[in-house]
């Protein structure tokens, strides 16, 4: 069984929960997009979120023969693969005086809603960043491996040779970037359902559509501009605030005197077969717990949560396109 957000919201019967997918919704393109694999059950007793799957790693190859000759044989390769489901979210506190004070900012709304957008940024980090052997800040133990680690060292990690570091360079070399693009996105297996970047890079694939007449920008249900490049939407993947350093997502490699400062671009194919999240059965992946403001209790307490992690089920669902230089070496004008 299969679950979007959306289609969670239609089973709620309480408008809060279904104003808090939605609040998910708005702060998350990709949450919004993503079908999540809700058969996550731990059992009585249990203590994970464990999610086990086949991963397809090679796919099989079709060939001619002539008479009189055998086929050479050639299997499809899978892989057994495991990841996790992990709780993340948090509480926040607000005094009953200043709810009731508060006129027309709802401080409950306002604190639940700054929760959910920092809850949907620390899941975009680990959507990229996460690795299941670490630990430590923007990390949590028994986490799921994100995009870096799962595309590491595969023939869908392709290594960019086209510079954007200046205005000069985005004329100059504007069309044989997106020569670059599409053949990246070519590696694909089927058109992806959309493009994740940091902002930096989002600035020069927009001048570089724009250009070549393939961008576009609506506004989706809730009035959010989703820009497209050929038709596939791009993503800010955003920044993460791990409550000290707000850090992009997705980073830029300093530049040094040698070498320019480079970024990433990320193409997934949103899908059962391919990229897809993981969640609790039922319609869990998201919770909320709103304070009752008629108790007794000065201080009110709420909590949201999301209980998700993600899967990459065909190796050719996703791709990553790295080391594209964006910023000038060091000491140099940058055009």
């Amino acid at each position: 069984m299969a679950i979007t957000l959306a289609e969670a919201k239609v089973g709620m019967a309480d408008k809060v929960d279904q104003q808090i997918i939605d609040m998910f919704r708005r702060s998350s393109l990709l949450l919004d997009r993503m079908t999540f694999d809700n058969c996550i059950s731990p059992g009585t007793g249990g203590s994970t979120l464990a999610y086990g799957y086949i991963q397809l790693k090679t796919p099989s190859t079709a060939a001619v023969r002539t008479i009189n000759t055998e086929y050479t044989a050639n299997e499809a390769k899978r892989e057994k693969k495991s990841t996790n489901a992990i709780i993340m979210g948090g509480s926040f506190e607000v005094d009953r005086v200043l709810q009731n004070t508060s006129g027309a900012v709802d401080e409950l709304a306002f604190q639940a809603e700054q929760k959910i957008k920092a809850t949907a940024n620390y899941f975009h980090n680990l959507v990229i960043n996460g690795t299941s052997a670490s630990s430590g800040a923007g990390y949590v133990t028994s986490t799921f491996d994100g995009l870096k680690k799962l595309l590491s060292g595969t023939s869908n990690e392709i290594t960019s040779t086209v510079s954007l570091t200046s205005a000069s360079e985005l004329d100059s070399n504007c069309n044989a970037f997106l020569d670059e693009l599409d053949g990246f996105l070519m590696a694909l297996d089927g058109v992806p359902s959309m493009l994740l970047m940091n902002s930096k890079m989002l600035t020069r694939v927009r001048g570089c559509a724009r250009r070549a007449g393939y961008y576009d920008r609506t506004k989706d249900d809730f009035g959010r501009y989703v820009e497209t490049y050929n038709g596939i939407p791009l993503m800010d993947a955003g920044k993460y605030y791990n409550g000290s350093a707000t850090t992009e997502v997705i980073a830029d490699t300093a530049a040094s005197a040698s070498a320019a400062g480079t970024t990433d671009i990320y193409a997934v194919c949103l899908g059962l077969d391919g990229f897809h999240g993981i969640s609790p059965t039922g319609t869990g992946v998201i919770n909320n717990y709103m304070p009752d403001l008629s108790a007794p209790g000065a201080v009110k307490k709420g909590e949201v949560e999301l209980v998700a992690g993600v899967a990459l089920k065909n190796t050719l669902k996703a791709a990553r396109l790295t080391g594209i230089a964006i910023t000038p070496k060091t000491g140099s004008s940058g055009g």
